[in-house]
């Protein structure tokens, strides 16, 4: 398969899968994993398609989480991180791997709220509790149709 083909999969992928699995690097130097909201499963969350439309090459992520999580704590301390995709009836996974940042940004907060999340957040989207996580891949390392793939995304 070439890179774009691997690419248009691994988009697919990400865009349907039922959550987005994050592991940080935890203060005793073990991995911590967790499900995650997939944001962007077009399903979903419907209202949040426009924020990745120019971001099908490059594969970024935005993640919500509470500002008093663990995984806050995680990534200040250490960035590196991977989140795991999959289908696992179809045998089709992708991890991505890179540095995590976080986004301070409100207006990104507000595009990606979603109706219902008051319960966690009782403040809106500018919540002091509210945090939004994002991560640009630097690779790709995917199983696909019994083949075990990787590709760099540091030059997209």
């Amino acid at each position: 398969m070439q890179v774009e083909e691997l690419k248009n999969v691994s988009v697919e992928l990400i865009e349907t899968a039922e959550a987005a699995y994050l592991t940080t690097i935890g203060q005793d130097g073990y991995p911590h994993t967790r499900a995650m909201l997939n944001l962007r499963n077009r399903q979903q969350y419907p209202n949040q398609v426009h924020l990745f439309t120019q971001h099908q090459d490059d594969l970024m992520i935005y993640f919500s989480t509470n500002t008093s999580s663990n995984k806050i704590r995680q990534v200040e301390s250490n960035p590196r991180v991977c989140v795991y995709y999959c289908h696992p009836e179809q045998f089709h996974g992708l991890m991505l791997s890179g540095e995590i940042e976080i986004v301070h940004d409100s207006e990104i907060r507000k595009a990606l709220w979603n109706e219902g999340w008051e319960r966690y957040y009782p403040d809106g989207p500018d919540d002091p509790d509210h945090m939004v996580l994002r991560l640009y891949p630097k690779l790709a390392t995917s199983w696909y149709r019994a083949s075990r793939f990787e590709f760099s995304l540091e030059d997209v």
